[in-house]
């Protein structure tokens, strides 16, 4: 069973509601606002739903039923000890087992960061499940002749920062030992207007360093973020720890493997990509081929959104814009 549910700060969530939902073996905590069509929010690492917490409210006055979960691993959802229980197929099994729970049919999902890779794998394996893919940060990464992590291991070396998560116990150990500070390092990390967002720096972890040689300590707090938003992040995470989350990364190979029958196969939903043009995800090897491609890959795009002077924390940094490009894209669908 889940832990307890916390309580977020007042006057931000008081019209949002929370329950549990059984799906695919596992309870899930979700926070839900408004009726309507189902829009779906999945949020990356390391979040949990109130990532989402400005497009609930703004969604459900637009005429939605916004469902934004925790993800398997993460807030009160629940953790399988599993690694392997964390793979693509076992996420997106969730996904579509909490429309069921809800009762509806189709959805449209929008992601951030990993959770991307959930929305746009439903589509690939699920097409009659999902309307529409709205993609932050991370755009559609089709399967390769070999896994992702796999390619990037050979450009960047085994510093890499998704390889230095892979050995079990050692980041996890690292970020719990100061939830609250490790968050913050990791929330300037990808900030739009941190030192490390304007070099441009490759994410390499130094040779017997640590993953904080990549994230600076600091005290201060992105303009996007208040002393609430990080006092509850930290609150889940000390609870939780961040094995759950980092085991997602820890099964890209394994998904890889599993995702076979659908190599090639075509991406035939409507998307919307949306980043930041400091985001260093969209700095990463093959990304300057991939991006201005992406209509190839994905033939039903809408449209690629660049928001200036924006990092990794897309829907928190710009709310309002990022609320905007989705009205859009959903009342065109």
């Amino acid at each position: 069973m889940s832990d307890q549910q916390s309580t977020p700060s007042q006057g931000v969530t008081n019209e949002i509601s929370h329950r549990f939902v059984e799906t695919n073996g596992i309870q899930m905590h979700i926070a839900e606002q408004g009726e309507g069509p189902l829009v779906v929010l999945l949020h990356g690492f390391p979040e949990s739903w109130y990532s989402w917490r400005h497009q609930l409210p703004a969604l459900a006055a637009a005429g939605y039923h916004a469902v934004a979960p925790d993800l398997r691993g993460y807030g009160q959802t629940d953790r399988p000890e599993a690694v392997e229980q964390y793979s693509q197929l076992h996420l997106v099994g969730d996904l579509i087992g909490l429309l069921d729970a809800l009762g509806q049919e189709q959805a449209v999902v929008v992601a951030h960061d990993f959770g991307t890779a959930v929305a746009w794998n439903a589509a690939l394996l699920r097409p009659d499940r999902i309307r529409g893919v709205v993609a932050l940060s991370v755009p559609y990464l089709p399967r390769g002749p070999v896994s992702a992590l796999t390619g990037l291991r050979a450009a960047l070396g085994s510093g890499f920062y998704m390889q230095y998560l892979q050995e079990p116990g050692v980041a996890d150990a690292e970020l719990a030992q100061d939830a609250r500070a490790s968050l913050l390092r990791f929330f300037h990390w990808g900030f739009g207007d941190s030192p490390q967002a304007r070099a441009a720096t490759s994410p390499v972890v130094p040779a017997g360093g640590t993953l904080f040689d990549l994230m600076p300590d600091t005290a201060a707090l992105p303009d996007w973020l208040t002393e609430a938003d990080l006092d509850f992040y930290a609150a889940e995470f000390d609870r939780t720890g961040f094995s759950g989350g980092l085991n997602w990364w820890r099964t890209i190979d394994l998904s890889w493997e599993l995702t076979a029958p659908w190599q090639g196969a075509p991406m035939t939903t409507p998307a919307l990509y949306i980043h930041g043009d400091r985001d260093g995800s969209i700095q990463l090897p093959g990304m300057d081929q991939l991006i201005p491609n992406l209509q190839y890959l994905v033939p039903k795009l809408t449209r690629t959104v660049a928001l200036p002077g924006v990092g990794h924390w897309t829907q928190q940094e710009r709310p309002e814009e990022v609320t905007t490009e989705l009205l859009k894209f959903l009342g065109g669908l």
